[in-house]
Order: C-alpha cells, then sequence, then structure tokens
C-alpha cells in the first residue's frame, strides 16, 4: 500500500495542535547552522593575542607623549573592524545557501503532506520518508514499505537495517530503499544526532594544515618574543643611557615589528573572500577547510549521472523481446512509475511518457536499492514485474542482453522490464526471470562536461567515473567527453577485493561501471592508501559513505538530503562546471596565504635579529666599556617599513590569481624564505647603523641621519623580498613592487612626510652606504633563493610561463 493511501488513515497533527507545540517549546529549535553570532565574531576578532600585545605597547607610547609614534595601534582598529566585516560577509553568505540547500522532510498535517524547514517540525508529527531522505529527528516508524535505514553515520555499522511498524529512527540516519512514515518522538536538542549535525556544518578553520602550519609559527614567535623582548627592555632602558622617554620609543619600536600582527588577518579574509566568492557561484561550503582540502585534491572520482550526465532523462524507445505487445508493456510500464511513491529520474522519465497508470491493485512491492539493481511490483492477475539492469537480471551470453550491451555502447541508459516466476517481495525474488522490453532512455550529456574535464587533465588532477550504470554505458559517455581509458570501460563486479590489488587497478583505469556502494567507498579508500587527496562528487544515497570517506565530499544540489548532509561542498546549481571555480579558489586561497605569510615571517625574523644584536652589544658595552648602540628606529619608521613592503601588497596578494597546487610542507617552505631573507635584512640594516652612528655624543640630526640610514637598507633590502615573493612577475606584480619603491622615495623626498616621519637622507654619504649595504643585502637574498630551489627541488622562474602560475 502506498503513502499516499495510507494518508488517510494517519492524517498528522492539525494547525493547533502544532501550534500549541510551538508554544509549549516542543518544537526542533536547532539552529540552521552552528556559525558564530555576531557578537561572537565581534569577541573574536577584537580580543586577540596580537591585538593585546599591540594594545599594551601603543600605551606605553602614549606615555612618552608622542602621538605620532602610536600610528601603529590604528592596526588594532583596522585588524579588528577588517576582520569583523569579512567574516561578518561570509557568515550571511554562507547562512543564506545553508537555507537554499538544507533537506526538508515532508510533514503529515491534516492529511496532506508538505515540505516544512527541518526547525519547524514538532513533537509527534508524521514525517515521511523515502530513498536518500534523511531522517532529521527520532521517531517510531508507524508505517513503512520495506523500509530499510543506513546508521553508518552515527554507528559505523555499514549493513542497511529493515524497519518495521514500531521500530525506532535516529537522526542523522537516511533511507536506502523504501518508503515510510515516522512519528517524531524526540526533537530539538532531545533528538541523537542534533548535537553531532550543530558541529558538522560549522563555520570553523579547524583541522587545516595551513592554520596549524601558522598556529605552530606564532607559537615559535612567542617563544621567540620572550628573550628578544627581555633583551630588548634591559638594552634600551638601562645600558643606552638615553632619556626614559627615547627609551621606551626605541624599545616599542623594536618589539611592534616582532607581531606578525596582520598574517592570521590577512588568512582570515583570504578563506572569507573565498567563501563569498563560491557563494556567488552557488556553491556552499559547509566547512571552510574544505576550500584548502579542494586545493589539494590530485583525483576526483565522479558519478555520471547527475554529474557528467544531466539528471533529466527521456524514454527513447521500447524495444520488445519476440511477439510481445509494447501497449500492453506501456500499461505495465505506466502502472509501475505511478505507484512509485520515490521516483528517480528513469521512473519519471517513464512516467512522463507513459501517463497515468490503470490503477491495479498492488500484491507486493521490491524497492530499489543500489545493491540489487532492480525494483518491482506485483499485481496479482496482472502478473510480477520487474524493471531493472539488464546485465543483472539476464544471462550475460542471451541474446537480448547482447543487445542491451549494443544500445549502452551508445552512450543510452537501458533497463530491462521482465516478467517474474514468484512474488517480487518473495525471499528468493527476483525467481525465473522472462525478459519482456529493453526501455531505452536517453542522457543529455552536460555541455561544460568535457572542458571541465580538460581543465582537470591540464592540472594534473586524475579523473575516476565511477557509475552504478552499465560499464559499457559508462564507458561510452566517458569516452565521448575524451576521457582516456573511457573506451574500455571496467565492469566493477570484477574487481579485485583487496585494497593493494583494487589501487593497482585504480592506478591505470579510469571509468567504472556496475559500482556497488561499498565498492565505492573501497575505492576511495584506495586511492588514499596510495597517498592521493581524493575528492568525490555524486547525487544519490549510493554515493553517501563514499562521500563520507573522501578528503572532500561535493554533493550536487538536487541530489538526496543524506548526501548534501555529509558533503562538505554543496553545488547548489547542480554545475560540474563550477568544480573547477572552487579548485581554483581553494588554490587561490592556499597559494596566496604561502606568499603573504613569507613577507611577515621575514619582517619577523629580522625584527628578532636586529633587536637581538642591538641588546648584545648594548649589554657587551658594560663589560667591555664602548658606547651602548640605540635601537635606530622610532615606532613611526616600523610602521611605515611595514605600508609598501607588507601591508598593502601582502592584502592585494592574498587577493589575487593563483592556479599553483597547494602541496603539503607549507611551514618548511615558508621558513626556507623568510629565515635567510629576514637574517640578510636583520644584519645588513645593523651593519649599515653602525657605520653610520656616531656615538653616544652625536647630536639630534645625527641620530636621525643614523636611523635614515638604517632604514633605507632595509627598505630596499624588503621590497626585493617583495619582488621574490612576487614571482612569476607579470604586468601588476611589476607594477606593485615599482609602487611600492615609488611610495617610499615620495615618503623620503617631500619636505613634509620626511619632517613628520623624521627622516633625513640629506647626508649623501651615509645614503650611499646604505644603497650600497641594500644592494649587497639583494644579492645575498636573491642567492639564498636560488640556493634554497636548487636544495628542495622545486623548479622556479621569473617570469609566468613558469609551471603552475597563471596571471
Amino acid at each position: 500500500m502506498s503513502i499516499t493511501e495510507q494518508a488517510s488513515r494517519a492524517p498528522g497533527l492539525t494547525t493547533a495542535e502544532v501550534e500549541q507545540r510551538i508554544r509549549d517549546g516542543q518544537s526542533n529549535d536547532v539552529p540552521d547552522r552552528a556559525s558564530r553570532s555576531v557578537a561572537d565574531i565581534v569577541r573574536a576578532n577584537v580580543f586577540t593575542r596580537i591585538n593585546a600585545i599591540l594594545g599594551v605597547l601603543f600605551v606605553l607610547v602614549l606615555a612618552t607623549g608622542s602621538l605620532i609614534d602610536g600610528m601603529f595601534g590604528l592596526l588594532i582598529v583596522a585588524n579588528s573592524v577588517v576582520g569583523i566585516v569579512q567574516e561578518l560577509r561570509a557568515k550571511q553568505t554562507l547562512d543564506k545557501l545553508a537555507i537554499v540547500g538544507q533537506a526538508k522532510p515532508v510533514v503529515r498535517r491534516e492529511g496532506a503532506a508538505r515540505e516544512v524547514a527541518p526547525k519547524d517540525v514538532v513533537l509527534d508529527d508524521l514525517i515521511e520518508l523515502g530513498p536518500g531522505d534523511q531522517i532529521v529527528v527520532d521517531g517510531e516508524v508507524v508505517e513503512c514499505e520495506l523500509l530499510e535505514v543506513d546508521e553508518s553515520l552515527l554507528t559505523g555499522e555499514a549493513d542497511a537495517i529493515d524497519k518495521t511498524v514500531g521500530a525506532q529512527v535516529m537522526s542523522g540516519s537516511y533511507v536506502v530503499s523504501g518508503s515510510g512514515c515516522y512519528r517524531a518522538t524526540k526533537v530539538g536538542k532531545d533528538a541523537y544526532a542534533a548535537k553531532l549535525a550543530s558541529e558538522a556544518s560549522k563555520f570553523t578553520l579547524v583541522n587545516s594544515e595551513l592554520r596549524n602550519g601558522i598556529d605552530t609559527i606564532l607559537k615559535v614567535i612567542t617563544y621567540l618574543l620572550i628573550p628578544a623582548g627581555l633583551v630588548t627592555i634591559y638594552n634600551q632602558l638601562f645600558s643606552s643611557h638615553e632619556s626614559w622617554r627615547s627609551a621606551l620609543n626605541g624599545m616599542v619600536a623594536a618589539l611592534v615589528p616582532m607581531v606578525p600582527e596582520g598574517l592570521v588577518l590577512m588568512t582570515s579574509i583570504a578563506f572569507a573572500v573565498g567563501v563569498v566568492r563560491l557563494g556567488q557561484r552557488k556553491c556552499l561550503v559547509q566547512e571552510l577547510p574544505a576550500i584548502e582540502g579542494l586545493a589539494r585534491v590530485d583525483v576526483v572520482c565522479a558519478d555520471k549521472t547527475g554529474t557528467l550526465t544531466e539528471n533529466g532523462m527521456r524514454l527513447a524507445e521500447i524495444r520488445t523481446v519476440g511477439d510481445t505487445d509494447e501497449a500492453a508493456l506501456r500499461e505495465v510500464l505506466s502502472a509501475m512509475a505511478s505507484d512509485d511513491p520515490r521516483p528517480n529520474a528513469s521512473v519519471l522519465a517513464i512516467k512522463e511518457a507513459t501517463g497515468d497508470g490503470p490503477g491495479w491493485r498492488q500484491t507486493g512491492i521490491a524497492p530499489f536499492s543500489s545493491a540489487k539493481k532492480w525494483s518491482g511490483f506485483s499485481y496479482g492477475e496482472h502478473g510480477n514485474w520487474l524493471l531493472g539492469a539488464p546485465d543483472v537480471l539476464l544471462d550475460s551470453g542471451s541474446e537480448i542482453a547482447s543487445t542491451a550491451q549494443e544500445i549502452g555502447a551508445q552512450g543510452l541508459r537501458v533497463l530491462l522490464l521482465a516478467s517474474s516466476s514468484g512474488a517480487v517481495d518473495a525471499p528468493d525474488a527476483p525467481g525465473r526471470v522472462t525478459p519482456q522490453a529493453l526501455v531505452v532512455l536517453e542522457q543529455k550529456v552536460r555541455p561544460d562536461a568535457r572542458e571541465t574535464l580538460e581543465y582537470f587533465a591540464e592540472q594534473n588532477v586524475a579523473i575516476k567515473v565511477i557509475s552504478g550504470d552499465n560499464a559499457v554505458s559508462v564507458g561510452a559517455v566517458a569516452a565521448s567527453l575524451g576521457l582516456t581509458g573511457g573506451d574500455h570501460a571496467v565492469d566493477a563486479r570484477k574487481l579485485p577485493d583487496g585494497q593493494d590489488e583494487l589501487a593497482d587497478v585504480l592506478d591505470h583505469e579510469t571509468t567504472f561501471g556496475r559500482v556497488r556502494p561499498d565498492q565505492k567507498r573501497a575505492m576511495v579508500a584506495a586511492l588514499q592508501s596510495r597517498g592521493h587527496t581524493v575528492a568525490m562528487t555524486g547525487d544519490g544515497v549510493n554515493d553517501v559513505l563514499a562521500l563520507k570517506d573522501a578528503d572532500i565530499g561535493v554533493a550536487m544540489g538536487a541530489g538526496s538530503p543524506a548526501t548534501r548532509a555529509v558533503a562538505q561542498i554543496v553545488l547548489l546549481d547542480n554545475r560540474f562546471a563550477t568544480l573547477p571555480y572552487v579548485v581554483g579558489e581553494g588554490r587561490r586561497v592556499i597559494g596566496n596565504i604561502e606568499r603573504v605569510s613569507n613577507l611577515f615571517l621575514t619582517k619577523t625574523v629580522y625584527s628578532v635579529l636586529l633587536a637581538f644584536l642591538v641588546g648584545v652589544v648594548g649589554i657587551g658595552s658594560q663589560w667591555f666599556h664602548y658606547d651602548p648602540v640605540p635601537y635606530p628606529f622610532l615606532p613611526r619608521h616600523v610602521t611605515i617599513a611595514a605600508w609598501f613592503t607588507i601591508g598593502i601588497p601582502a592584502f592585494i596578494l592574498s587577493l589575487a590569481p593563483n592556479n599553483e597546487r597547494a602541496r603539503t610542507g607549507f611551514v618548511p617552505r615558508v621558513l626556507r624564505l623568510a629565515v635567510p631573507s629576514g637574517m640578510v635584512i636583520g644584519v645588513m640594516t645593523f651593519v649599515a647603523y653602525l657605520i653610520a652612528y656616531q656615538g653616544a655624543d652625536q647630536s639630534e640630526t645625527e641620530k636621525v641621519q643614523a636611523g635614515t640610514t638604517a632604514l633605507i637598507t632595509l627598505l630596499i633590502i624588503a621590497v626585493w623580498v617583495l619582488a621574490i615573493v612576487a614571482r612569476p612577475w607579470n604586468w601588476w606584480k611589476l607594477l606593485l613592487i615599482f609602487g611600492s619603491a615609488a611610495g617610499y622615495l615620495i615618503l623620503f623626498t617631500v619636505p613634509f612626510t620626511r619632517h613628520f616621519f623624521k627622516l633625513d637622507p640629506s647626508n649623501l654619504t651615509l645614503t650611499g652606504t646604505a644603497a650600497i649595504c641594500g644592494v649587497i643585502g639583494i644579492v645575498l637574498v636573491e642567492v639564498a633563493w636560488w640556493v634554497s630551489a636548487l636544495l628542495s627541488g622545486e623548479r622556479r622562474g621569473l617570469l609566468p610561463e613558469a609551471p603552475g602560475e597563471k596571471g
């Protein structure tokens, strides 16, 4: 008996009963999405460790009465405001998309079935179920037709569980086959999977190699700050013999650049902008690390139906066997299609072509499942009928099986309509199968599928087409798209069971048909065992387990609620062609954060080293009786030093195009450039300062000139480090580099800015010395960059033709 027929017996709650339960707090009041609240976002961006350090230093500078030197305090405001705005934009985008993409349970109220949001389900609601539906609250089954539920997402048990009337179902599980209805017994926070579901959809940056790497770097920097800070404080306050105001300013100037104040901010911005950009393409990122993970993907496992082909199908032909009457078979197909409570794309196409059913009385039903590949209805005196895969139901050596194979080789989908010797729900079903007709369906290949596959081929990302359809049909579609290996698709029923043997096959083959759900999962595991980062795309309930186990699960928006629930990324527009944009966005985020990290960490390294050198010389002066060396810069100097070598360039680079596939080893790669570059800048700046320093009795003018000399040396080398980080160069990157240099030329030549920032390059001898030290530093940094490439085996270049870089 169908769900529609049963609805008259169990009409569900009335409107008044629903309203009363809502008033009593008995609704499924779980938030649509566990994104951070506005208050949490503000708090997380304002009350940070870096803001606290800068805040303390800002107060110390204000105590000296030099407000100009407190300009770095604006970083606190800028960091907080930009971080808040970007995360709020990302939150808004995510929350809107989440509402569009969420599963909507079908609730029966006052005898009518309607879709509602999960949060609108109330206690005692009757919720209808069909294949692929996710169970949103806990409940008790009240009606069922061969209902099978998969609870593996909760219990780890892979086998589907038969559910009969009175059986308990848990939220977080999903329907594999059959249909039914259950009464909600636990809603909201009382439901079994409410907490799990909340955690799964959180706007988060956890479990990310990038974030973990940055956290590691920040911890190391924190440890370096302590001794460097102590040495600086002691030198400035006790060894330098300067006034307390000058000593305090020097101490703050030494400590401020050690803090990589923009690194976390730029990382957050890059991720948040990525979420917004993908949101504009109707792509819901359910977990932020998915952006990073997809950038590292080197294998994409794609389903055929709904991914390479469009969801909709058309009945092309009914090819009868022998002298069977086609009109009679059309009536059978019409009955089966009309009586299917949850028709898939194939059945919908048949129903559209054959019209309403004759209304025969059902005496048995066997719902379709991915495991058995057929469905069936028993109609008493009208016979027992099966609809399913010809290569499963027929002897492979029969003539009709060969015909089905030939049709499938043309890229068409073929189903067998057959009669059965016994009831379709009998234990020994399907029994003796008598073929009656081949049902031929046309499936349209997505117009953008070839372009998408070509993109992945160019990016050295392998494609594996994994489908439950006939291998010949799958191969025909793959071959028509130019996929290597599509012309010799593998029948998954012949695949080995061992992981190593399966991985060997996957290394050489690309196209697979007749793949069971458990085999899809095994294929993902086999690929991962060979070190691959695997993305799995799918839309059906048979894809759920593989989506869950893949490094990145990508679901189609029109897919089953269960697939959307377990996937990290949902393509709400159902376009496979959106995937390259997702991959590209991930690569942009990861690659650009790596660039930006180089700039910030170079500054931290040279700041720590310069503070140590000045501090050690100052402490040594007490033992060896020579003039101590005060810190060369004022806080305003370190502020402007960051403007055009880090701040503005880092922001631009963090949002720029970048197509290089993300690789592991983020921290070592960053340190290979940042450490030698920072050391060269720190040493050459200190050497230039020692040459310009005139001793403790120097005049105020000489003091300013000495600091200016050191600053010029620092800026020359730092701008070149920016040029290295920006490689390979193109027109806009060269414009960025020359623009940064031009910005400093303006600061050093315009009288107002020279006076405002206490800059004096008028001593040509010292300025020339600074330039020479800067050029020597450039040579050393350049040599270090090429040596690093040689030792690490990386291939590098100056121009965009370098591998992995486009635009």
